[in-house]
């Protein structure tokens, strides 16, 4: 049985016309039982309804969790709702989606695709979120020229990335619309 708590559905400020998704930030005291403070993969349940989702940090100590439309409509809740979760980390993090730019460079340089594939998948995420979490198409190209290099110098691991965004505030829950 995983940890159950109860939290208020919140509207994304930054909504297009066509998008419908709510979002819930964790008690402190739930996110602190997961096993770590970055991305990380949870069994999950709202009102009864499973489902498998990625927490986001919000930079805050605590995670945050996307809900769409889909899922609202099968909970039969809105945003505003209070409702019923379950959690339940994972036993083994899924593979991530590696994005197309940065799977494109790790195969121009076998050294470091290599050391990628050597890796553990906790590590291949947390790359993977290095590098999507730049706010610029400059600074993200520079990442992963750097994530290349260091890999194929043999580095596993992202060095000095804050996972958690508490420190470096470099991460957030989405901002919360007037609901």
């Amino acid at each position: 049985m995983g940890t159950q708590f109860t939290a208020r559905l919140l509207k994304p400020l930054d909504l297009s016309k066509n998008e419908h998704w709510a979002f819930v930030i964790l008690p402190k005291e739930i996110s602190a039982l997961l096993p770590r403070r970055g991305r990380t993969t949870v069994q999950a349940s709202i009102n009864g309804c499973a489902f498998t989702v990625l927490l986001e940090p919000d930079g805050q100590k605590s995670h945050w969790l996307p809900i769409d439309a889909k899922l609202l409509k099968a909970a039969q809740v809105s945003y505003g709702d209070d409702a019923q979760f379950e959690i339940t980390p994972v036993e083994a993090e899924p593979e991530p989606d590696v994005p197309d730019d940065l799977n494109k460079a790790l195969k121009a340089q076998p050294e470091a695709l290599a050391v990628w594939q050597a890796t553990t998948t906790i590590a291949r995420l947390d790359w993977i979120h290095w590098v999507t979490t730049a706010k610029q198409a400059k600074t993200r190209a520079k990442r992963i020229n750097d994530a290349c290099d260091l890999l194929a110098s043999g580095k596993k691991r992202v060095c000095c990335f804050d996972t958690s965004g508490f420190y470096s505030k470099a991460f957030s829950a989405p901002k919360v619309a007037d609901q």
